[in-house]
């Protein structure tokens, strides 16, 4: 996905998210949520960092950890804990709300974002049998993609 889809109305996805919450999609904000979704793989900040001075060149970390908090905050992208990379989001706009599982191919990093509602509802149950109640589930799965898998 090289790039957010619009809608009828012109806007993509974050642009809506953010004009319905009052806050600013700043060139800034939109550049390196674009290098993300860009990005075949998942991104570290500082490959991010090196491909925003190619137009920026005094950008600096903590320019691109804020404005990656940002688009954290606002469910536009994902943490990928394994990696220590982002990825867009695939259901963007609906503030990290929805259930959310990564599949990681530990041979080439390809990495797939699915939502699958059953999944989150019986480890929540799992985590309620034991008196725990789960405030943020985040599900990453290491194996072969299908290409991979396929070539191996």
């Amino acid at each position: 996905m090289a790039e957010q889809r619009k809608d009828s109305g012109g806007e993509t996805p974050a642009e809506a998210l953010c004009r319905a919450r009052g806050v600013p999609l700043t060139p800034l904000r939109r550049q390196v949520l674009d290098l993300i979704i860009a990005a075949e793989r998942p991104v570290g900040a500082y490959a991010l960092l090196d491909r925003l001075k190619a137009e920026r060149p005094g950008a600096a970390p903590p320019t691109v950890y804020r404005t990656l908090e940002f688009l954290l905050e606002h469910g536009l992208i994902h943490r990928i804990e394994r990696l220590n990379a982002f990825i867009g989001c695939a259901e963007a706009g609906q503030g990290h709300h929805h259930p959310h599982q990564f599949l990681i191919c530990r041979r080439c990093g390809e990495t797939a974002e699915i939502a699958d509602h059953a999944a989150a509802q019986a480890l929540e149950r799992a985590a309620e049998a034991q008196g725990f109640r789960p405030e943020r589930m985040v599900v990453e799965i290491e194996g072969l993609c299908a290409a991979c898998a396929g070539s191996g």
